[in-house]
């Protein structure tokens, strides 16, 4: 090594797609804190950027590991505003704790399943807990589109998605497969977001 952390070392990986048997797979819990899961980490924001994504899950990367990361940045009602800068959200061993009766029906897509749409239905807003990459405890309260982003991501730790949980699925054309980018407007977001 050449004196440089482990973290500032970062490369793309390769997104696994259907029908590799991790997606399908329940994770496994971190139960160790150290340098191989911060590699890992690091890797994933690497890969979900370069894609580019709103959230990845540690399965989609071929690691059966309970490590989720969603990017995402509310959009501003001002469309004069500037930019509203993403929030970086990393997650050992997610779990929803709490949950809005309100369900929301939006359209998605994902990094494993290319070419892809479906229409899902997800929680309007969360309350999830797990911890950050030094094995601290957090919460997360999220509503709207950043709900249904950890909403997903979290399926893909329990081998669940979204195609499982969607009321149609449609294979769309490169030039109709819209990412939404976090600083859309809300009329966006009926388009697909990719995790």
């Amino acid at each position: 090594m050449d004196g440089r952390r482990i973290s500032e070392i970062m490369s793309i990986r390769k997104i696994v797609t259907l029908p590799d048997p991790v997606l399908r797979t329940r994770a496994r819990k971190i139960k160790v804190f150290d340098s191989k899961v911060q590699r890992l980490a690091d890797d994933m924001l690497e890969t979900m950027r370069a894609a580019p994504g709103v959230g990845l899950a540690a399965p989609q990367l071929g690691r059966s590991q309970r490590l989720i990361l969603v990017e995402y940045a509310e959009a501003d009602d001002d469309p004069e505003a500037p930019p509203v800068p993403p929030k970086l959200f990393v997650v050992a061993n997610p779990e929803i704790v709490r949950h809005s009766t309100e369900t929301v029906s939006a359209n998605e897509g994902c990094l494993s399943i290319p070419g892809y749409l479906g229409e899902v239905e997800r929680f309007q807003s969360i309350t999830l807990r797990g911890y950050n990459l030094h094995g601290k405890p957090l919460r997360v309260k999220a509503t709207g589109w950043l709900a249904r982003i950890f909403q997903h991501e979290i399926d893909h730790l329990d081998g669940v998605l979204f195609i499982d949980r969607a009321t149609q699925v449609w294979k769309v054309e490169d030039q109709e497969a819209v990412q939404v980018s976090p600083t859309q407007d809300e009329s966006r977001k009926r388009q697909a977001v990719s995790s």
